[in-house]
């Protein structure tokens, strides 16, 4: 998906852009860590929920709460975030698309959650974490994209336990990280979440998965379910249709 600039609205540092075949206007930072493909992978794969509450955790400017509040107009969604920055942009993101009857945005720390996020609190639990253990790769040099992309004080361990403590008895989390990163996940989930779904997004024909999307259902002790997933590339390199399908169309993933 490329997330082409629109030039109104904007400053220098800032551009509005239009995702989800137009659907979504989403303002982001001109530089450093930008919207890709992952978060409307991630909202694609959330199960059907009539209503209930859902929590975005790390939410950046709000594109995985706001691809979510479109497909699922029955949740309440609320979206937290660290970076106060992107915390404003997610609110004016939400502002935007019309969204704020039922998109709430709230800055804070995963690791501390602020008043009004409570344990057991939402139904689905969103999670886009950094994929990079911090001293294994080299952080990018703009700050924000560093953020994005390597682990802080919150590893994957944290990300994991706040997303199920934060979780309903019987609550789904759904993640998307990279594959190298699944036996640390499922090992954090053991004894905690069952009915694990593992959705693998492939680079192209032949090739291995680029991420995976990762579902689980907090208290259960239900088998892990290992999907084909999806291509994301033909052999000429452009997205295929069923990747269209979810990036332009906003079609949920088959799990």
């Amino acid at each position: 998906m490329k997330v082409e600039p629109q030039p109104a609205n904007t400053s220098p540092e800032i551009t509005e852009d239009r995702i989800l075949g137009g659907g979504l206007l989403l303002r982001q930072p001109a530089s450093g860590y930008r919207t890709g493909i992952d978060p409307v992978f991630l909202a694609a794969a959330a199960p059907l929920r009539v209503q209930g509450r859902a929590l975005d955790l790390g939410c950046g400017v709000g594109a995985a709460a706001l691809c979510l509040a479109l497909r699922q107009p029955g949740l309440q969604i609320m979206g937290l975030e660290i970076q106060p920055p992107l915390a404003e942009l997610a609110r004016a993101n939400v502002a935007l698309n019309g969204l704020d009857e039922r998109v709430a945005i709230v800055t804070g720390d995963l690791l501390r959650p602020p008043a009004g996020i409570g344990a057991g609190g939402f139904d689905l639990v969103l999670a886009n974490p950094p994929f990079h253990e911090a001293g294994k790769f080299s952080a990018p040099k703009e700050p924000g994209r560093a953020r994005g992309h390597m682990e802080g004080e919150a590893d994957l361990a944290a990300w994991i336990a706040c997303a199920l403590n934060l979780a309903a008895p019987r609550g789904v989390l759904a993640m998307i990280h990279k594959p190298e990163r699944m036996g640390d996940i499922l090992a954090r989930l053991e004894g905690r979440a069952g009915a694990v779904s593992v959705f693998p997004l492939l680079s192209g024909p032949g090739k291995p998965a680029r991420r995976l999307l990762l579902r689980a259902e907090k208290g259960s002790a239900a088998a892990l379910t290992l999907h084909a997933g999806l291509v994301l590339h033909d052999a000429d390199g452009r997205y295929s249709e069923a990747a269209e399908a979810v990036l332009r169309q906003g079609m949920a993933l088959a799990f």
